[in-house]
């Protein structure tokens, strides 16, 4: 049986700012695949590319940024119903404010931010936000594909709510944002990305601003809704034991390039790159010993104006080939199966890179 084919394909992806400073390399030659159902997690320190990655998926990429180059391969459907044929299309090729991007951006890929709370108006209530952005993109929600009238959608929000777990949704609805809880405010974004049906929903850091608890029921909530309405997940995080839980699926990056990836397993149970086994040791544990300092990643980020030569991480890496890593960019290497490092310890020696 033939594995369904991805449903979004990132290949060589290079996001830049051209900034008075110099020119910055945000993201430097990333690939991965999503594929239908499916939730990736993207991990790795502030400042490693994880949230310019995802804007350039939505072509949300702020001036002076752009797409220098590679795709963005998207699969989507060429109807609003389900039985409706799919195209691929290039989003990197398509222009930020044309209508063929603001059709997939919202309808077939939806965002859950960082903080729902400069994520919705606060001068319109939050049902009324999603009426409006099911009125634009809702067509799936008719079998006939026609647009929904706004008592039609009004009560699909309305049910939005009750399956995010909203109490009380018909009041709720008429609510504005600053007058909901962290955690209601979070599940009414849900609510709101879910509000289209899309194929791939994109939830960056969604777990930064709330407490552990309301932490623990929003995903819990996000695998449920994944399995009722079969949305893939690009899940990005700096928390390892979220993307545990939640991803099968683990990309590592770091300074902008993709360092390993892997099934979320193999990723823990066996790490390959020094940079994810470093950020692997740095995890409290249950276990370890009291009084005792965690594991540190020797070193910081470098400046993104000072990106060292050679391999990004060989400054702080304790594995460091002289001669090598500090001249040349390894290349992702297969080492299992599923599993690639970009580490020149998985070189042939001969390997130009």
């Amino acid at each position: 049986m033939n594995p369904a084919p991805p449903l979004l394909s990132v290949r060589d992806l290079h996001v830049s700012f051209a900034m008075d400073e110099g020119l910055v390399r945000a993201v430097d030659g990333a690939s991965f695949d999503v594929l239908p159902g499916q939730t990736v997690g993207i991990v790795g320190e502030s400042g490693c590319g994880k949230s310019v990655t995802m804007k350039a998926i939505l072509q949300l990429v702020e001036q002076p940024g752009r797409i220098a180059s590679g795709e963005i391969l998207f699969r989507r459907r060429t109807g609003p119903a389900a039985t409706d044929g799919e195209e691929v299309v290039d989003l990197a090729r398509l222009p930020s404010r044309g209508v063929e991007m603001r059709a997939i951006r919202g309808a077939e890929i939806a965002l859950i931010p960082q903080e729902p709370m400069a994520a919705f108006s606060p001068v319109h209530t939050v049902g009324d936000q999603i009426v409006e952005a099911l009125q634009l993109h809702g067509r799936q929600w008719r079998t006939d594909g026609g647009p929904l009238s706004r008592k039609d959608a009004r009560q699909i929000t309305v049910d939005l709510f009750r399956d995010v777990g909203i109490s009380m949704p018909e009041q709720r609805i008429d609510a504005y944002s600053w007058q909901l809880s962290g955690g209601l405010r979070q599940r009414a974004m849900i609510a709101m990305a879910l509000s289209c049906k899309p194929r791939l929903l994109i939830a960056d850091e969604p777990t930064t601003a709330i407490d552990v608890t309301t932490q623990a029921q929003v995903l819990g909530l996000l695998r449920e809704l994944q399995r009722k309405y079969g949305t893939a997940i690009i899940f990005i995080t700096h928390d390892l034991g979220v993307i545990a839980q939640m991803a099968s699926y683990v990309v590592v990056m770091y300074l902008g390039r993709i360092m390993e990836e892997g099934p979320v397993d193999d990723i823990f149970h066996a790490p390959k790159h020094p940079y994810t086994r470093a950020l692997l040791r740095s995890i409290p544990s249950l276990y370890g010993r009291a009084r005792v300092a965690l594991p540190v990643i020797t070193g910081s980020l470098p400046h993104p104006f000072n990106r060292p030569a050679g391999c990004p991480f060989h400054p702080r890496c304790g594995d460091v080939i002289p001669g090598m890593c500090t001249t040349r960019v390894p290349s992702l290497q297969n080492i299992a199966a599923r599993q690639q490092a970009s580490c020149f310890l998985y070189h042939d020696k001969a390997d130009p890179a």
